[in-house]
Order: C-alpha cells, then sequence, then structure tokens
C-alpha cells in the first residue's frame, strides 16, 4: 500500500509539472511576436501591428485545436487505426479554425476584407505545424507514461514475487521442530522452554521482519542462529557441524531470508545416507563485504530422488540476480561428495 501511495503522490507531481511546462511553452509563444514589436513597427507597414495582434489572438484557437489533437482526435481515431475519420476530423477542424479566425480579423483589421481562402492558405502553415508538434508531444507523452507505468507494474511484481520466494522456507522443518517440542513435552526436557523461544523468535522474524526491504545483517544472523539450533535438534550427535560466524559490521542493511536457504538446504541433504555425515558454515562480514560459505556432504542418490531438491536455492539465486544484479557473486559446486556454496555479497 505504501507503495502505490507512493507511486500515485509520484503521479500527481509528474502531471505539475506537465502543466507547468505547457503554461510556460504557450506564455512565449504569445509573449513572442511583442519582444520584438518596437523594431518591427519601424520597418513594416502600420498593418503589420494589427496583423500581428490578430495573430496573437488566433494563437488561443492554435492552443485549442493542439489539446483536441492530442487529448481527442489521436486517442479516439489515430490510435485505433480510424484514419479517414482522423484526417475528416483535421480538415473540419482547420475549417471551423479558420471561420473563427474571421471572426477575430473584424474587429482587429480595420483596412482590410476577410477572404476565407487567402486566410486558409496563410494559416495553413500553423496548422500543419500544430498538427506536427501536437501528435509528436502525444505519442512521446503516452511512451513516457507507458514506461512508467510498465516500471510500476515491474516493481509490484518484483515485490509480490520477493514475497513468494521467501516464503518457500520448507514447511516440513517446523513439523519437525513441533514433534520435537511434543517429545521434550514427555521428557519435561530442560531444553523446551529456550527451544520455544529460538521458535518463536525465528517464527517472528519470518513472518513478520521479512515482509521489510531491508534488515539489520545482526538480526539476519541472529535468526540463522536460531534456525541451526533448532535444526541441531533433528539430528543425532554424530553430526559433524562446524559454525564460524565473524561479523564485525553487524550494522549492515540485507535481504531478509536471504542465508537461510543456503543452510536449509545443507541440512536437508548433509544428514542422508552417509555414514559420516558433515556440515560447515561460515560467515565473515567486514571490510563492506559479505563471505558466507556452506559445505556438506551428501550422496548423489539421494539428491536424485528429492524431487524437491534445489527448490529453495534456485529461489535464491533469483532473489540475488533481482536485488544484488551486480554486487554479488554466487558459486556452487559439488565434487567429490561434497555439495559446496560459496556467496560473496557487497553490502555497500
Amino acid at each position: 500500500m505504501a507503495r502505490l501511495r507512493d507511486l500515485k503522490i509520484s503521479g500527481q507531481r509528474n502531471n505539475r509539472l506537465v502543466w507547468v511546462i505547457h503554461i510556460i511553452i504557450w506564455a512565449s509563444i504569445f509573449m513572442l511576436p511583442f519582444i520584438f514589436r518596437a523594431e518591427n513597427e519601424t520597418i513594416r507597414n502600420p498593418d503589420d501591428l494589427d496583423f500581428r495582434n490578430l495573430n496573437a489572438a488566433t494563437n488561443i484557437l492554435w492552443m485549442g485545436f493542439f489539446y483536441l489533437n492530442a487529448l481527442v482526435l489521436i486517442p479516439r481515431f489515430f490510435y485505433t487505426k480510424k484514419f479517414f475519420i482522423y484526417f475528416s476530423s483535421l480538415i473540419i477542424s482547420y475549417c471551423i479554425i479558420m471561420l473563427l479566425h474571421g471572426a477575430l480579423f473584424i474587429p482587429f483589421i480595420h483596412r482590410h476584407h476577410f477572404n476565407f481562402l487567402i486566410s486558409a492558405r496563410h494559416n495553413s502553415i500553423p496548422f500543419l505545424f500544430t498538427v506536427m508538434v501536437s501528435t509528436t508531444y502525444k505519442i512521446i507523452y503516452d511512451k513516457f507514461k507507458a514506461d512508467a507505468n510498465a516500471l510500476a507494474l515491474r516493481q509490484e511484481n518484483l515485490k509480490t514475487e520477493l514475497a513468494f520466494l521467501r516464503s518457500q522456507v520448507s514447511p516440513h522443518f517446523l513439523f519437525n521442530i513441533l514433534n520435537n517440542i511434543v517429545a521434550m513435552v514427555r521428557l519435561k526436557s530442560e531444553e523446551l522452554e529456550p527451544t520455544v523461544i529460538k521458535l518463536s523468535s525465528l517464527l517472528q522474524y519470518m513472518l513478520y521482519e521479512s515482509d521489510d526491504d531491508k534488515v539489520l545483517l545482526k538480526n539476519e544472523v541472529e535468526s540463522l542462529r536460531d534456525y541451526i539450533d533448532l535444526q541441531k535438534l533433528r539430528f543425532s550427535s554424530n553430526l559433524d557441524l562446524q559454525i564460524h560466524f565473524n561479523v564485525k559490521e553487524e550494522w549492515h542493511s540485507i535481504e531478509p531470508m536471504l542465508l537461510i536457504p543456503f543452510v536449509e538446504n545443507a541440512f536437508k541433504h548433509g544428514n542422508g545416507l552417509s555414514g559420516d555425515p558433515g556440515i560447515f558454515i561460515e560467515l565473515n562480514a567486514e571490510n563492506n563485504r559479505l563471505d558466507f560459505k556452506v559445505r556438506n556432504k551428501f550422496i548423489s542418490n539421494d539428491r536424485a530422488k528429492d524431487k524437491t531438491s534445489g527448490i529453495g536455492l534456485v529461489n535464491v539465486k533469483r532473489r540475488l540476480d533481482l536485488l544484488y544484479p551486480h554486487s554479488h557473486q554466487l558459486i556452487i559446486d559439488d565434487s567429490n561428495g561434497w555439495y559446496n556454496v560459496d556467496l560473496k555479497l557487497s553490502l555497500k
């Protein structure tokens, strides 16, 4: 809603700017014949002043025709390819303007009689010029407006897509944690209370804070720690889990829920059929740069049987491309029974 409100306000400002530009241009056109008035009076006959005043008054007609063509004729007939009606409308409009010009001729010109054909020939150039300028203006204006609307639509689609991608943390993780909590309740385990607190904190982060465009790196790291601690409850003690966090610059902002999918994938495939499962997670943040590495052992057959394998990583790749198109490097490879993820991200 805030984004839509900002777009509406921006559109209103742009409309006001367009009208200000129009007023300035038309004021300049009306004033131009009078700027050199004194100089022209010395070299031209006395009728020139009367015709100059008549032309200035006729500019009002050209201004009306400008907007008639741009706002009515082009959208209704030219854009809909009704060219015969469009050009007929131009001719009819020109005839009407000449009749109105003749009505203005009488009070301004006292020593000559109005001649429709002569006036039509004399005003043909202003007419064609007005048609050309108004058509060009309308086409360019509509092009800019279409581009602005397309940009706004892409931004809204991007926001929707990101919201969807953020929600792709596997629900199976939550079900397993709840099952572990049930077991802790039955056993009256001392780990019950800290587990519930961590789960509550993680859910709050996933449901509320992740709606923001950016979050503090500190909050993202804390949620990642809670996620890892909850995952450790699911697996036996024979898992070789090594974690190293070195976050010296916690004040940076980062896209929320960006790191968890890599860790989720590691826990998902690092505890399969391997006799000695292992997961290694390393996170460093300093010098305006984030380095994130995740390594886990895997069995290729185990990954092939899992139809959902890699979905989370595909989503996070898409988010990185959308939000950090020129400020990240992601390298993923699997060799010798190890799956390696290496993410480098600029935090500037």
